[in-house]
């Protein structure tokens, strides 16, 4: 039935903020923006009638992460303590070639980081971080 991983959706409070944290800062590619409102199927979709929201998608490969900025209706924020732990989504794992440089790079740019880089296994670098509206990202250096 499932042929791939295709992409990941994040809802963003801020299309402006996201697009530079992610494309600016980590380094994806946007693709395309558009404006999708209520004439249109995503409200059916979505099962939220009435919906509006601007769509980026950006690439990094042959991976699309898409953000969602809803005007209508508005977005409620994550709890500000959630964590790994919790249920649902918990974090966008994202490849890197220099975990420890990376890791380097973002804490220059004051990107919340819930941890130092470490060799999670032989070879294998890690570390978590936060993203513009708190979601968890992971970066894996193998």
């Amino acid at each position: 039935m499932i042929a791939g991983l295709e992409h990941v959706a994040l809802s963003v409070s801020s299309m402006e903020r996201s697009l530079q944290f992610y494309c600016d800062l980590l380094g994806l590619s946007p693709a395309r923006t558009m404006e999708v409102g209520p004439d249109s199927l995503l409200p059916t979709v979505t099962a939220q009638p009435g919906c509006h929201a601007r769509i980026a998608h950006l690439y990094t490969g042959s991976f699309m992460l898409e953000l969602f900025e809803y005007s209508s209706p508005e977005g409620r924020p994550l709890p500000p303590d959630h964590r790994q732990a919790d249920r649902g989504l918990i974090h966008i794992g994202l490849r890197s070639t220099d975990a420890r440089a990376d890791f380097k790079r973002l804490k220059e740019h004051g990107v919340e980081t819930l941890s130092d880089p470490v060799e999670f296994r032989p070879g294998v670098w890690l570390f978590y971080f936060r993203g513009p509206d708190g979601e968890i990202l992971e970066l894996r250096q193998t």
